[in-house]
């Protein structure tokens, strides 16, 4: 009988040993079978079908406007002519040398830090009330984010009727406490504030939702742990809680500043940019500039600008602010 040796020596079959009952049964050799390699073309094809609608879109209606509206920022173009004029960077100077830019930059300015900071503030104090366990919190979560999703020409429209010096609650409500209403449709400043109230109604709930959901994900055993160390409840929320709020407030300060730099619909539905180019933005001038007065590559170039500086700060915020935002 052969050994167990002799038959691992043996070239012509494999064989196994039990060792329970010595009887050795023959085993079919192991055989590797060479990995097919993934056709480069398959994962192309792959790619072009998940990724392709969406790179279409961008490049038909982001990438494609983007790069005509700078061409057309370098020609003296009116809309109805069938002529343009290349003038370089001549539509560039005029907006520069216009003496009414230092007002709309100004108009923008206010606005954009109004609408942004006081909208972060409020609808972060909005969130804390609304993570706390209250009677009808339910209700009041609806009541704060419902305005967020109305048009914002309905929103304008309907505090049009509010702000009214004749018959309106606001004028109402002051001279019950013997104050005269502010002349909110004739004076240039009382308009901004009234623009730039009507969007912080309009657009807090949008901050104060996404803070509620980041405030809802912060550790209890943190708190509690604060709680017991004798911390009060404003050192904590100071100390723990802001810290975790960096990722969504740096979130929002992009989402934000991107969206009062664009807004127009609330102007235009209440203001329509006066009076005396109270309420006239870098937005809503290129809607003057180019559908009310017609000069299409003046519009652009101021639709240009707008763009570099929506890019540009941007850019320092992801750069600098995000270095201070722990994860």
């Amino acid at each position: 009988m052969p050994t167990i040796e002799d038959l691992h020596r043996s070239t012509d079959s494999a064989v196994a040993v039990s060792v329970s009952t010595g009887v050795v049964s023959p085993v079919m050799p192991r055989t590797f079978t060479p990995r097919k390699k993934k056709k480069p073309w398959k994962s192309w094809l792959l790619f072009l079908l998940f990724a392709g609608p969406n790179v279409a879109l961008l490049i038909v209606f982001t990438y494609k406007p983007l790069l005509q509206s700078l061409y057309y920022s370098t020609l003296q173009w009116n809309l109805g002519s069938a002529s343009a004029i290349p003038v370089g960077l001549g539509n560039y100077v005029t907006w520069f040398d216009d003496p009414g830019t230092v007002r709309v930059v100004t108009v923008t300015l206010i606005f954009t830090i109004a609408t942004v900071g006081g909208g972060m503030v409020i609808g972060l104090l909005f969130a804390v009330l609304l993570n706390r366990k209250l009677h009808g919190r339910g209700a009041a979560r609806t009541i704060v984010v419902a305005p967020y999703v109305l048009s914002g020409v309905a929103v304008g429209l309907l505090w049009l009727f509010v702000f009214d010096p004749n018959f309106g609650i606001t004028a109402a409500l002051l001279d019950a406490i013997g104050v005269a209403s502010p002349p909110w449709y004739n004076d240039p400043h009382w308009a901004l504030v009234m623009v730039i109230i009507v969007y912080l109604w309009k657009n807090v709930g949008y901050v104060a939702l996404i803070y509620l959901a980041a405030l809802q994900s912060v550790p209890r055993d943190l708190l509690e742990a604060a709680s017991l160390d004798g911390a009060s409840p404003v050192r904590a929320f100071r100390n723990i809680v802001l810290p975790l709020l960096g990722p969504t407030t740096f979130f929002l300060s992009i989402t934000t500043l991107l969206s009062s730099l664009q807004s127009f619909d609330i102007i235009q539905a209440m203001t329509k940019g006066g009076p005396l180019e109270g309420t006239t933005t870098m937005m809503y001038q290129i809607y003057q500039e180019g559908f009310q007065a017609g000069r299409a590559g003046y519009s652009s170039a101021v639709a240009t600008i707008l763009f570099a500086v929506l890019l540009v700060v941007t850019l320092i915020q992801m750069k600098y602010v995000e270095k201070r935002v722990h994860y």
